[in-house]
């Protein structure tokens, strides 16, 4: 497919921290670099940081602070050695993406998910499928009984696995209250689940861990979304967020990309930025600082065509 085939975003995402005392020495290490995967094409990447970092030359990052975690995302390492009150990163980037099959083509095609569930089953002597490892707890989203009598809700005796997965979606968006600042970046899936609200990370969370609770494999995926402004108002600098949602597996169609803060499928709004166990894998940016005291975040982000 060429270029002129896909449609292009382009992505700004601005990250600042406002140090309530001095960083004298501060490690970084940086999720920002957007995946291309066979949906999604990714050009004209470049992550500006100020202070600049040491050992940087200008703003390029020397060939070993790039590096891939064990999912394939891209990962940046950079230090500050020098003292300073405030630390700007800004990723940019274009994704050109492509339209995924319709949900209802992966439904005629699903097996029943028990049947998928118990081909991630581990068994002594046979080589795990590569999803397997998804299927299995992580910090933010842990399978429970409650959760696991959540997913069956969705997923009746002998449903297909894809109709499942949009149900189960379809339960979580009807069923929780979409409320910002009501949970942190630590939350756990359980405690959504019983707190009945949260935002677009806890619901990712609630549905890989329901999932997972089946026997079920499901990934967090980190990245961006377009929204649209209201009729007749002008598009927003910064006034969009960064977005999460959840892939559950299927043998026949691989990873099935659901969103279910929206309640629809991922498609052409969505720019997949990294994928892992849960958010804490992909977490955009984390660090160890000497000094620094209580810090203020402020984070914007711009996702517009083309």
């Amino acid at each position: 497919m060429s270029s002129a085939d896909l449609r292009w975003l382009r992505v700004r995402h601005d990250t600042v921290y406002h140090y309530g005392a001095p960083v004298e020495l501060a490690h970084h290490l940086a999720c920002l670099v957007p995946r291309e995967t066979p949906w999604q094409r990714v050009r004209g990447w470049r992550l500006q940081i100020s202070p600049r970092p040491a050992l940087w030359a200008l703003d390029e990052p020397p060939a070993q602070a790039l590096s891939r975690d064990p999912w394939g995302n891209g990962r940046l390492l950079f230090e500050h050695h020098e003292v300073h009150e405030r630390l700007c990163v800004s990723s940019s980037f274009e994704a050109g993406l492509m339209a995924p099959p319709l949900p209802r083509l992966w439904v005629e095609s699903s097996p029943p998910w028990e049947q998928v569930a118990e081909a991630l089953r581990y068994r002594s002597g046979n080589a795990p499928l590569e999803a397997a490892e998804f299927a299995l707890a992580s910090p933010l989203a842990l399978p429970s009984a409650a959760l696991a009598d959540f997913a069956r809700r969705a997923f009746l005796p002998g449903r297909p696995l894809a109709a499942g997965a949009q149900a189960l979606m379809n339960q979580i968006h009807t069923e929780f209250r979409y409320l910002p600042l009501s949970t942190d970046v630590g939350t756990r899936a359980d405690q959504v689940l019983a707190g009945g609200q949260g935002v677009c990370q806890d619901f990712a969370h609630l549905m890989i861990a329901a999932c997972r609770s089946l026997g079920l494999a499901a990934r967090y995926v980190s990245g961006y979304l377009l929204t649209l402004p209201p009729s007749g108002q002008p598009r927003l600098i910064g006034a969009d967020a960064s977005h999460a949602w959840a892939q559950v597996w299927c043998p026949e169609q691989g990873w099935l990309a659901l969103d279910p803060t929206n309640n629809l499928a991922a498609a052409l709004d969505h720019v997949t930025l990294a994928w892992g166990r849960d958010y804490a894998d992909v977490a955009p940016l984390r660090g160890v600082l000497r000094g620094g005291g209580q810090a203020r975040l402020q984070a914007a982000v711009t996702v517009e065509p083309l």
